[in-house]
């Protein structure tokens, strides 16, 4: 069957390197814990690199892009050619990912798999059109098994072309218009959530916005009723192209042992996604930061996640993670170039 990778077993970590790396960091130069979470990255980073010193100077972005038929309902401030048009600012480098990636010196691809204009061949994007979008989840559901295999499918290929660039961390972005109403859908679905609680303003709506999109979401979760009972299946008919790629890329990251710093909301909801079609994933995740959407709260709760910044961001795109991203690295750099006690001559704790 297609989707029988799904099933493939997670990388383990790498407990000698862990144990390495807090023994490291309880002999740099530096009261035990001094550098608070600084010291927690690194070393999970080291376990999941499977060397006591890690490193986050290759970074790989891939950006998936899709629409979404849920927008004919009218929850979504902007219009739904926006999604083509920013497929078309990231590879001209004028948005805020693209700055960020030329800023890490990160590698940037943008995957193209179904804007509801056919956009043809654009130069540095990877046209993967599974269909003009998806269908409106709130009339039936998103996407065919076909279109949904094609959509996981397109997320682990990318995972495949970072790991073999030899890239130290993976950040998965998502464009699509319409895209927060199948992330908070797909919240309430996964976590039996109330849509007034886990839906937010998106692109800009207003209250009344914020109203109708949590009445849309409601009728589509009666919509699909007790279809809602396998993750696989709430993810077909509830998400997108674009999140089930990113479903699909942490459950590679999982299985191929490339750790994941994972962004905001939407990317948020393709991992809850991913923890329930193959438990244990979570360990190769890493958090970047808390987006202002209301659903994120509970996502993050519901992996008992603690992110690495709060800076109230809503924009997606892999935004947040690109600007934790540097956290991450000067953990790794404070972990492996700061001396130990031995080496610098300190004396060190003497009770």
């Amino acid at each position: 069957m297609p989707m029988d990778w799904l099933d493939l077993p997670v990388a383990k970590p790498n407990d000698d390197a862990r144990r390495a790396a807090e023994q490291r960091q309880q002999n740099l130069t530096k009261p035990p814990g001094a550098l608070g979470r600084l010291e927690e990255l690194a070393i999970s980073l080291a376990a999941l690199q499977g060397t006591p010193t890690p490193k986050a100077d290759r970074v790989h972005v891939t950006v998936f892009a899709g629409d979404h038929g849920v927008v004919a309902e009218g929850v979504s401030a902007f219009p739904q050619a926006v999604t083509g048009e920013m497929i078309r600012n990231f590879v001209r480098g004028g948005a805020a990912i693209s700055v960020l990636s030329r800023n890490l010196d990160a590698v940037l691809e943008v995957v193209d798999l179904g804007t509801a204009e056919d956009l043809g061949p654009i130069d540095r994007v990877l046209r993967n059109r599974i269909g003009p979008g998806t269908a409106n989840l709130a009339q039936g559901p998103a996407m065919t098994e076909s279109q949904l295999d094609a959509a996981l499918a397109a997320g682990r290929a990318a995972v495949r072309r970072a790991k073999d660039a030899g890239a130290h961390l993976f950040i998965g972005g998502e464009m699509g218009i319409g895209n927060t109403t199948a992330a908070s859908a797909l919240v309430c679905a996964l976590l039996g959530a109330a849509p007034a609680e886990v839906t937010g303003a998106g692109t800009g709506l207003d209250s009344e916005g914020i109203a109708r999109k949590a009445t849309v979401i409601r009728r589509a979760l009666a919509l699909h009723g007790p279809a809602l009972s396998a993750p696989l299946e709430i993810l077909r008919r509830l998400g997108g192209f674009e999140i089930a790629a990113l479903a699909g890329s942490y459950i590679a990251c999982a299985q191929m042992g490339l750790p994941a710093l994972v962004d905001g909301f939407i990317t948020s909801s393709a991992a809850l996604c991913a923890e329930r079609l193959l438990p244990g994933m979570r360990e190769w995740l890493l958090f970047s930061h808390a987006s202002a959407e209301p659903g994120h709260r509970a996502i993050l709760s519901a992996f008992d996640a603690r992110p690495i910044l709060d800076l109230q961001m809503r924009l997606g795109e892999a935004s947040g993670a690109a600007v934790a991203a540097p956290i991450v690295r000067l953990a790794c750099a404070l972990h492996n170039g700061m001396a130990t006690f031995a080496e610098a001559g300190v004396s060190e704790k003497t009770g």
